[in-house]
């Protein structure tokens, strides 16, 4: 996947706030997720509405925040942790607002969205990650690649899982890995 993300500031001498990282971070998992997106349309696996996009990028938008919950958990101590992800789930919950109701009007996205974050944090919670490589392992892409499928139309479902655990998962996986680690939230490795 190749996609241009930004992880620099202009003015590199003054301090980063959390508020600037986190910006930062809601900017490229959503051009991420907006590319994944694309892949999976490319592939021809079916999106026939906006808001079928819209759910499909929640669930990106989701399993981003866990990756770097589980990342951060080995990395920063509690408080930290929780500011950090509270901060960057609230952030892309307002891009998801935003997008909604430019494409189904005037109506509340957020909290739904804020709803299937905890379910989906709560079920990712349960399945394998590889703390020695900072990598989901197969039972999250299992999860990931389910919540995906049941987002696209009925279709392609049989093959859409297959394909997000092999090919869409590690090629999202990888520019948001260089995104963490420009920002100092994950070491260089």
């Amino acid at each position: 996947m190749r996609i241009r993300l930004k992880t620099k500031w202009n003015n590199q001498t003054r301090e980063v706030s959390l508020e600037d990282t986190v910006s930062v971070l809601a900017f490229n998992a959503w051009k991420l997720g907006m590319q994944a997106l694309l892949e999976i349309e490319n592939q021809n696996f079916q999106t026939d509405t906006q808001m079928q996009r819209m759910a499909v990028m929640e669930e990106i938008m989701a399993f981003l925040v866990h990756v770097l919950d589980r990342i951060a958990y080995s990395q920063l101590d509690d408080a930290d942790r929780q500011q950090l992800i509270s901060r960057f789930a609230l952030k892309l919950a307002d891009h998801i607002q935003d997008n909604a109701r430019d494409f189904a009007g005037a109506g509340d996205y957020r909290n739904p969205f804020i709803n299937k974050l905890n379910e989906r944090l709560a079920d990712y919670a349960e399945s394998s990650w590889d703390k020695v490589t900072q990598q989901p392992g197969f039972s999250m892409g299992l999860s990931f690649g389910q919540h995906i499928t049941a987002s696209l139309g009925p279709r392609d479902q049989q093959w859409v899982l297959d394909y997000i655990q092999r090919t869409l998962m590690p090629e999202l996986l990888e520019p948001y890995r260089r995104v963490l680690e420009r920002l100092g939230l994950l070491a260089t490795q």
